[in-house]
Formats: structure tokens, sequence, C-alpha cells
């Protein structure tokens, strides 16, 4: 290496000013011209030397050959500690490679919606709202957590709908097929209260543009906390957490699923990361103490996490409420970046998803490729278990 290095001609980015001596400048000049790969038409204005400063830069093709071997000598650095921190023992199972998505370019629309103790009335309000958004454009609608009902534990047995079973023991997701069918849109239908034999969820359904259910998730992590002076609530009083991680390939791209805490256990979002999700969905309905401090933080944080879109969807803000919700649902970009958000107040938004950002971000900060999997490493459970 060193002595091919010896054998190229140094290139010609010198700065010369006019205060440079006769003997600085020869020796310069003798350099260059004494190689023999030197190009008399490299571009450098040798004649302008007495301007104050002059700084010539060679385009040779000797300098071309430094610039490529410095180019691959730092690619071969670069491919030898990749190989030395093994990116790819970082996951296990070894991550999927991100799918290329069904499109590129979408309308996404965050409906966030008053919520009241009418179930008949919030499902028909939930229904105009869908249908609203996918008039403008949304191919993607999205709602907030437990939309159909009170947020408390004395509700969640009340409006529990039986999903698996349909129809009238299930109106609101009825409702969500139907609209999704009619308006031939994908459909992260927030939450509801589920009934399960004789336990409880908090769960999501996510109906594709031909109306199936295409997946559901249920919450996985309860929201069971206590701030001395602030708030107090613990949702496994009467709610049972789910069991399974939720990624599911749609018109709109591959989606990762989290239901309101979920989004604050980072784990399950590289799981979706490594299962090559494009966008995590997180319907929640933060409160006034943990929202100003965390709702945002949270989202942004798993966006830049794993490079890829975040989207959420509250409830509006009901003061008049046992609890009262945060609001501000939001959109964000790979790079953490706020796309389009919310205020308190009941209202829906509609903005663009670009997956090309996704490549773009990673292509900038190859996270992937320089993960330290001699050091650490994200199990995946439950596609351990399916390839044993």
């Amino acid at each position: 290496m060193l002595t091919a290095l010896s054998q190229m001609p140094l290139p010609c980015s010198s700065s010369i000013t006019s205060s440079s001596s006769a003997s600085s400048l020869g020796l310069c000049l003798r350099l260059f011209f004494a190689s023999p790969a030197f190009s008399p038409g490299c571009g450098c204005n040798f004649s302008s030397l007495s301007s104050s400063p002059l700084r010539a830069l060679c385009v040779s093709p000797a300098s071309r050959s430094i610039a490529v071997l410095k180019r691959a000598t730092s690619s071969n650095a670069f491919s030898a500690m990749a190989s030395a921190f093994k990116p790819e023992e970082s996951r296990r199972p070894p991550a999927i490679p991100l799918p290329p998505p069904p499109i590129q370019k979408f309308k996404i629309a965050l409906c966030q919606l008053l919520v009241t103790a009418d179930k008949e009335k919030n499902i028909a309000h939930a229904r105009k709202a869908i249908e609203e958004a996918a008039d403008k454009g949304a191919k993607l609608v999205v709602l907030p957590e437990i939309w159909n009902s009170p947020y408390s534990n004395d509700s969640f047995p009340v409006y529990a709908e039986e999903i698996d079973a349909g129809g009238d023991a299930s109106p609101s997701s009825a409702m969500l097929s139907e609209v999704a069918r009619s308006k031939q849109i994908t459909i992260v239908g927030g939450s509801i209260p589920e009934r399960f034999g004789d336990r409880l969820y908090n769960t999501c359904c996510i109906f594709g543009s031909d109306g199936k259910l295409k997946a559901k998730h249920r919450k996985i992590h309860l929201f069971d906390i206590d701030i001395p002076g602030k708030i107090t609530f613990k949702e496994s009083k009467t709610l049972t957490a789910g069991e399974t991680p939720t990624i599911v390939d749609t018109d709109v791209g591959r989606i990762g699923v989290g239901i309101c805490y979920d989004i604050r256990f980072q784990e399950l979002g590289m799981l979706y990361g490594a299962r090559g999700a494009h966008l995590l969905c997180y319907p929640g309905a933060f409160n006034m103490t943990t929202g100003p401090l965390h709702w945002e933080l949270l989202q942004r944080a798993r966006a830049v996490d794993n490079q890829v879109f975040v989207a959420t969807c509250s409830p509006a803000r009901d003061a008049g409420a046992g609890y009262v919700a945060w609001g501000h649902s939001t959109l964000v970009g790979p790079f953490g970046e706020i796309i389009a958000t919310t205020e308190h107040e009941e209202m829906t938004i509609v903005a663009e998803v670009d997956y090309s950002q996704i490549e773009l971000r990673r292509m900038s900060l190859p996270l992937e490729k320089q993960r330290r999997g001699d050091l650490y490493q994200l199990v995946d459970i439950c596609r351990l278990r399916e390839t044993e």
C-alpha cells in the first residue's frame, strides 16, 4: 500500500498565497511536473500564481486514482470493522430486509374523535369521520384508542364486543369492515374493549380495503401507573394483556401495531423494525400528566430508533370526562421529524407518507450495518419459535 502511494503524484490541493516563498512554490511545481502521471490538461491555472490566495484543485487522472484508492481503503476498513462487530447477529433471528412497499406515496388520516357515553353515537360519528377522510384521498385511516366507549374500568365490561362473532355482537368492528370495503381503504381501527370468553382485552382491529379483518392487536403492556397527586389507573383490574406482537401486510405497506402504553417499550418497536415494518401505528390516550412530557417524545424516539414512520391517534380532549386525554395525534417521519399534528380538540388531519424517505434516511445513517452483534442482541421469541 505504501509503495503504491509513493509512486503516485500528490493531488494538487495546496493552497498558495502571494506571500509564499519561491522555493516552496518551486517544490510544489516540481512535485507535480516531475510525475509521469501528471496531466498538463488537469485544469490547474498556474498562470495565476501571483493572485492572493491561490488554490489549485487538480482533477487529473492521478488525483482521481488517489480518491478512488482512498474510498476503496475506507470501504474495506468499514467492511472489516462491520464484520468484526457482527451486526447481522444483533437480531435473532436475523432482521428481515425492508420489503418493497406496494405503494410509495399515499395519504394517511388521523381521526381525533370526541368520545361520548353513547355507543351508537360514537359509532356513527366515527363512520362519518372515516368517510370524510377517504373522500379527501386518505388510503389509510387511523382511529383513537377506546373510541366507542368512555375510558374507564367501569365502562370496559359494559361496552365490550365479541369481535370474532361479528355482526350484532360487534357493531363497532362491523362498521369498520363495511366502510373499509365501501371506500376501498385500509383502517387501523383504534381500539375497543373486546370480550373473549371470560376475558376482556383492549383490542385494535386492522381491516383491509376488501373489508376483511387482517389482524387484531391486543394491548400487550397494560396501563398500570400510580403518580402520587397526579393520576392512578390500573387497566389490569378489568383487562387481560395480549400475548402477541402484531405486524400486518396491507395495501399501504407493512404496519406494526401497538396501543398507547405499548409505545413506551422500545423493544416492541425494535421487533417490528426487524420484521421489516414501514410504519408503526399507535392508537393511544395519554393523559394530562404524561401527555405533555412523553407523548411526542416517545413517538419521535420510536421513529428514530427504527428509521420508520410512526402514526398516533388520540381521542379529543373532554375536560369533563373521568379520564382526560391529551390529544395531539401525530405523524412522524423516519428522521424524527413532525410531519403533521393536531392540538387537543376534535380534528382529522390528512398528510402524505413517502416511503422513499426511509431508504434515504437509512443510507445517511446506516444503523443496521453498525450494530454491535458482538455486544448485544434482540431476540424475537415468536419468530424464533416459528423457526424451531
